[in-house]
């Protein structure tokens, strides 16, 4: 099939990766060209995925910034008026573009409503796949979407995050966001100290992390760009100077990886219904368990004591117990886990079911 991914904007495609979504979108373009379609992705000037065709749609990352999500409230005011603004404007030039070349599908992952209201008349199935928590401004663009035309599939990123959106709008398929376990290295024995990866933001709980290492005597080393300014000045500054903690920048995954398989446990303290949990996935894909809140999609990621442990949202000592016990979890078991259920072949194979569906 030919495709066309249209990736967010509001970051560019490459490595480090911004973001689980950014990565996916990389993972999946290379391993649906891989199985041999054509896949372009239209993508901030600046993005690079090897092994897949980018379409550079001339638009500045920086010039969006005012976009970047932000889980404590929505980025459109009014959810019944489409954002005049940047995002309008970029997504109304992406899919000018989109619409010079026929293609099978045209597959949206970005996260903007403009992004879903423009994607009307373009000559093919469109999918959007909602990569983030329910958001007003988008459930009415998707509402208005099948009203102006054939109705676009929806696919979520989890089944809880298909339940939270199948309360505003119709959800037709979950399409997670697997890891490539092939190209992951892992390790059978236990490093030393924990990691935590993911953008320094609230949600993310970066801080909560360095709490958790710290109550249970740990070192740990943190991985991730400044994503809200404030939070990284308030909560992460004052933070970096304690003892055992190690605050990095974002790293190339495969670095990342690397870091991951020689630590003790990986922490996932989040603070928001996290929609999936990329990290956690490559964490146990690297033979290494996790600690994790019990929120959103990470039931469906982590096995519950066989390959971390899930703890109540917010219970401090709780997780730094649990760090105390990842030596009784199986680094194997995690491994194993982690190729029967979050391999990313198994979402090859959806997305692959799904366009053929659309396409009849």
């Amino acid at each position: 099939m030919k495709v066309a991914f249209v990736a967010p904007l509001v970051t560019v495609i490459n490595e480090p990766q911004r973001g689980g979504s950014q990565a996916f979108v990389s993972d999946l373009a290379r391993g649906l060209t891989r199985r041999g379609h054509d896949v372009h992705v239209y993508a901030a000037s600046g993005s690079d995925i090897p092994g897949a065709e980018v379409i550079d749609t001339g638009i500045d990352p920086r010039t969006l910034a005012a976009t970047l999500y932000r889980a404590s409230g929505p980025t459109v005011p009014d959810p019944t008026v489409p954002d005049p603004g940047p995002a309008q404007e970029a997504f109304a030039s992406v899919y000018a573009s989109v619409r010079k070349t026929r293609y099978d599908v045209v597959h949206n992952h970005a996260f903007d409503a403009p992004a879903i209201t423009l994607a009307t008349g373009l000559g093919a199935p469109v999918v959007h796949t909602l990569h983030l928590p329910p958001d007003q401004a988008v459930a009415a663009a998707l509402r208005r979407g099948g009203r102006d035309g054939a109705p676009p599939a929806v696919a979520t990123v989890s089944a809880a995050q298909a339940r939270a959106w199948r309360q505003v709008v119709r959800v037709d398929a979950v399409l997670p966001p697997l890891v490539p376990t092939a190209l992951i290295p892992w390790s059978r024995s236990a490093g030393a100290g924990a990691v935590f990866a993911g953008r320094l933001s609230p949600e993310k709980g970066a801080a909560e992390a360095i709490d958790i290492a710290r109550a249970a005597g740990v070192p740990v080393d943190v991985y991730g760009d400044i994503y809200d300014a404030g939070y990284a000045r308030e909560k992460i500054g004052p933070r970096r100077a304690l003892p055992g903690v190690t605050v990095h920048p974002g790293v190339p995954r495969t670095t990342l990886w690397t870091k991951m398989a020689r630590a003790a446990v990986v922490l996932y303290p989040v603070g928001w219904d996290e929609p999936f949990g990329m990290a956690a996935a490559e964490a146990q894909a690297c033979g290494t368990p996790v600690v994790a809140f019990r929120r959103g999609a990470l039931g469906e990621v982590i096995a519950d004591g066989r390959t971390g442990f899930l703890i109540p949202p917010g219970d401090l000592r709780a997780a730094a117990a649990a760090i105390a016990r990842a030596a009784e979890i199986s680094r194997p078991a995690c491994r194993e886990h982690a190729e029967a259920h979050l391999d990313l072949e198994q979402t090859l194979d959806a997305h692959e079911r799904l366009y053929r569906k659309v396409t009849g």
